[in-house]
């Protein structure tokens, strides 16, 4: 009987020091500073780019390296791009002229109709302190809000308009992974009209 109570006054108490989940769950969200923008510019029909959202993906190659605007200088470290879709491939195709020049990998497995699937997967797997996603821009306030943050403080009206493609947004993390401020910069990057 007391060799019983002995052990199991050892597994409980073996139990009470292991780590809960909740403790051991890193938030890797915590301490970052992720960049959102809109897939580069789109035709009339197909799933591409235009020749100038083909220069504008090109361009980002170097102006994310680092991200420098408004007092802002951000390494970015980690690429995410919306998921190829029967519609479009633009989100990706706006980040792999980045990701072939830093050789960082472009992840591509959450489509832009899932934002939350994407915040879960920034805040449960490892990754760099500085994403970069490229979105389609119907679906940039669902990320915004995923992330905490209200589409309608970041965006006019809430909505990212059909006919912009020169934003980015600025969203920083606390130590807890929590929103800590959101805010919109128009980039100073000069797409040539017609390259």
């Amino acid at each position: 009987m007391q060799l019983r109570s002995s052990l199991t006054i050892f597994i409980l108490s073996s139990m009470l020091s292991l780590p809960t989940q909740a403790q051991s769950a890193q938030n890797y969200l915590a301490n970052n500073t992720v960049l959102i923008v809109r897939h580069s510019e789109k035709p009339e029909s197909g799933t591409g780019l235009t020749a100038v959202g083909e220069a504008r993906a090109r361009l980002y190659a170097k102006y994310f390296q680092p991200f420098q605007e408004q007092g802002l200088f951000i390494p970015v470290d980690c690429l995410y791009a919306g998921a190829d879709s029967e519609k479009s491939f633009r989100p990706r195709l706006t980040l792999e002229p980045l990701s072939k020049a830093t050789g960082l990998p472009l992840h591509l497995k959450v489509g832009t109709k899932d934002s939350e699937a994407l915040v879960l997967e920034l805040k449960t797997e490892a990754h760099g302190k500085h994403p970069l996603i490229a979105w389609r821009h119907g679906d940039i306030p669902a990320l915004l809000t995923a992330f905490g943050a209200s589409p309608e403080k970041v965006l006019p009206n809430g909505k990212w308009p059909d006919d912009v493609f020169d934003w980015v947004i600025v969203l920083t993390t606390n130590p807890d992974g929590q929103l800590s401020s959101a805010r919109l910069i128009h980039e100073q990057l000069k797409v040539p009209a017609s390259p």
